[in-house]
Parts: C-alpha cells; sequence; structure tokens
C-alpha cells in the first residue's frame, strides 16, 4: 500500500475499484468500444482521446493524409449524444464563419445574432492549418474561456465543449502554421500512425464495403459526460504528485534544448488530464505514472527547439522523455 499526502493508494491489477468510479467505467467502455469499432488497432489513440474529452480539454491530431485523423474524430463525435459541427479549414474560411455573426433584421430594425460552427458541444476542425491565422485566431476565446464575444456581446458556449482539430505535417504548401497561442490551448496532441498489417487487413473487410459510421449509434448522452466531467474533478492530486508535476513543467523552460518551455496552462493541463487517466483506471488518485505517460501527449506540442537542436535532430518529444527520465519520482509518504 502506498500514501500520498493522506491517501492510500492500493498498487496492483487486483486492487478493487471503488464504488464510485464504477458508473464512469461502464459509461466510458461503452464509448471506447464504439469508437474502437472503428478505429482498429489505436486503442492508446482512443484512450487519449477520452482522457482529453473528461479532463474539459481540447485535442489536436497531427499525422500524415489517410490514417484516420478525421474519421476518429468524427467517430467519437458520433459515438456521443451531442451537438456536433464540423468545420472544414480552407484558405477562404472567415472568422465570422467560425464564431457567428450581427445581421439587421428589416422586420425587428434591430441586428440579430446568428451563430457560427463553433456553437456546438463537439467541433471538428478539419485540417485546421489551412485557415489564415485571423480565422485561427477566432478560436482562441472559444477554446479558453468557453464563449464567444460578438459586438461586445458575450454568448455562452454548450457544455460539454471540445474541439477535436487535424492537421497534416508532411504537406505544408498552402498551409500556416499554428501561433504558440492556439497549440497551448490544444490539451494533448497525437499522432495515430499506420495501423499493423492485422487491423489494416480487418479494416479492409469492415470498410470496405460500407461506411462504418452509417451504423453508429450514440452510447452516452450528453449528461453523462457532465456526470463523469464532475466526477474527475473530485480525484484526489496529492502534494507531491502535484510537485512533480510543477518541477516537470519548469524543467522545460531551463532546458538548454528549447528556446520556449511549457506555460503555466501546460501545468494545469497536465493534472487534469492525469486525474482524467486515473479516473479511466478506476482509481480515486493521481500517481506519478499518470503524470509520466501523459508528458509527450500534453507537453511536447507547446516547446520550440533551438536551432541547434533542430539540426542536430533531436525532437522535442525525445526530450521531454529525457526529463522524465531524470526527474526523481516523489516518494511515498508512509508505507500501510
Amino acid at each position: 500500500m502506498t500514501t500520498y499526502n493522506g491517501q492510500t493508494a492500493a498498487v496492483g491489477a487486483g486492487a478493487p475499484r471503488p464504488a464510485g468510479l464504477h458508473e464512469l467505467s461502464a459509461v466510458v467502455e461503452r464509448v471506447r468500444a464504439s469508437v474502437e469499432s472503428v478505429i482498429e488497432g489505436k486503442p492508446e489513440a482512443v484512450r487519449i482521446a477520452l482522457t482529453v474529452l473528461l479532463a474539459e480539454g481540447h485535442l489536436l491530431l497531427e499525422d500524415v493524409p489517410g490514417v484516420g485523423k478525421t474519421m476518429l474524430a468524427k467517430t467519437l463525435a458520433r459515438s456521443l449524444d451531442c451537438s456536433v459541427r464540423r468545420i472544414q479549414f480552407t484558405p477562404d474560411l472567415l472568422p465570422s464563419d467560425v464564431t457567428g455573426t450581427s445581421i439587421f433584421d428589416q422586420q425587428r430594425m434591430d441586428f440579430e445574432f446568428r451563430p457560427g460552427a463553433i456553437f456546438a458541444q463537439i467541433v471538428v476542425g478539419d485540417e485546421i492549418n489551412r485557415a489564415s491565422p485571423k480565422t485561427q485566431s477566432a478560436l482562441l476565446e472559444s477554446m479558453e474561456e468557453r464563449q464567444v464575444t460578438i459586438d461586445g456581446t458575450s454568448y455562452e458556449l454548450p457544455s460539454p465543449f471540445m474541439v477535436i482539430a487535424t492537421q497534416n505535417p508532411v504537406e505544408m504548401e498552402g498551409t500556416y502554421t499554428l501561433p504558440e497561442a492556439q497549440r497551448d490551448r490544444f490539451m494533448a496532441r497525437i499522432s495515430i500512425g499506420y495501423p499493423s498489417p492485422e487491423a489494416e487487413f480487418a479494416m479492409l473487410d469492415h470498410h470496405a464495403g460500407a461506411n462504418p459510421l452509417d451504423d453508429l449509434q450514440p452510447v452516452a448522452h450528453a449528461d453523462d459526460i457532465l456526470k463523469l466531467i464532475d466526477r474527475v474533478r473530485a480525484v484526489h492530486l496529492a502534494d507531491p504528485v502535484r510537485r512533480y508535476a510543477v518541477d516537470l513543467v519548469a524543467a522545460t523552460r531551463t532546458h538548454p534544448e528549447l528556446r520556449l518551455g511549457a506555460s503555466p496552462r501546460a501545468t494545469l493541463h497536465l493534472v487534469r488530464a492525469a486525474r482524467a487517466a486515473a479516473a479511466l483506471d478506476g482509481r480515486e488518485y493521481v500517481l506519478p505514472d499518470d503524470i509520466q505517460s501523459l508528458a509527450v501527449p500534453v507537453l511536447a506540442h507547446r516547446l520550440l527547439p533551438t536551432a541547434e537542436t533542430q539540426l542536430g535532430r533531436r525532437t522535442v518529444e525525445q526530450i521531454v522523455l529525457d526529463l522524465v527520465a531524470r526527474l526523481p519520482i516523489p516518494r511515498p509518504q508512509g508505507r500501510g
């Protein structure tokens, strides 16, 4: 038994699950099974997506074309009984197409607000880096504050609210690099990667004849997700684990191979995601292992390497893994 700040953590596969997490586990398993019925052989990508959802974050899917980025986003959205909007980001997309605009109503002789595509619980932004920086900036307020301000009036977005964006890191012609402020608002960035030969073979059987999304039905309601989010907020985060997260993020700010480290928002996102990961594992408490497993997807996309680091072909993912390996793990406060 391991104790962090008075919380006893039962370590081991045979540890009983707290009764309060039974409902969460049942709902999450339904959503996971629904998504994995379409996304073959990528359980870790599905897990990160669910973690970000329950941690009230936003997800950036960055990978080469054709590996299922948009399919993962659409499958997760369709598995939930939530309002869903898809935005195809193009160079001619305007900020008002995203946020909405005020139109003058001649009958009422007054302006009427017409909501944009951002007014949905799950927003799928496809090829987000193909829109201009001006249009990309239209997402900043909504992703951080869950509201949109038009002509001095703020309009609250529905809850839960999650942006799942995709981008292609290879074909850069006609694209606009996401600014640091935009990347920092995404809780995690993941790459799906190519499927295994077995998963690709199974995909040919399931996807070749028909679109698997056609028969996909919602398996969880928006109210279920809100209850789960409240449950995740209550997951215990002991002071030693909290300090470990702060030290890990702070280490990126003084690393000689980085010219920009992670922000305080990154620390907040890291502990929120760790709480969700612990809940997905049926635990009422966060372990250092949760912080370590999420360090790369939560921190790497926020970091900027120096020119020398890029010339040496060192990636920010490798730097984060090195920091995780070097930083001392907090010791338990007691044994039981």
